[in-house]
């Protein structure tokens, strides 16, 4: 394993609800060892990025009601592909190797695990989004 591999894997947050076992599907360990770590660890990162995604539109998401913010940030990750691969990049940066070799096999299902626990994050956290617009 790589200095770079080993100093990713020391940068991780241990999730002890993200149990792992073998009865499990490729998809669902990779989601448990690897993408909900990751998500932890970028959080910060990620509110920001969605941050300067409201921004960019004008900050049309905090003249919405909470319903429609929901629907905002689904909509923002779903449709919007330029921000969806920006979001992608963040997440699949922080891959060792190995993982990277493992996603590439089944990026798809994957990718849709890696945005579904990112809209997740997001929408749990939607009121830190107010906060941080009110201090800039």
């Amino acid at each position: 394993m790589s200095t770079r591999d080993k100093d990713l894997l020391a940068l991780r947050p241990v999730i002890p609800t993200a149990k792992v076992n073998a009865q499990m599907s490729s998809e669902e360990h990779f989601q448990n060892e690897t993408l909900r770590p990751l998500a932890k660890l970028q959080n910060d990162l990620l509110l920001a990025v969605f941050g300067n995604y409201i921004a960019k539109h004008k900050n049309v998401f905090f003249t919405l009601t909470i319903e429609k913010r929901l629907k905002y940030i689904e909509n923002a990750i779903l449709r919007d592909i330029k921000f969806r691969n920006s979001l992608k990049g963040i997440i699949i940066g922080q891959f060792t190797l190995e993982e990277y070799n493992t996603y590439i096999t089944n990026s798809s299902a994957l990718n849709k695990r890696m945005m579904n626990l990112v809209k997740e994050r997001l929408l749990n956290q939607i009121q830190l989004l107010e906060i941080k617009a009110e201090t800039i």
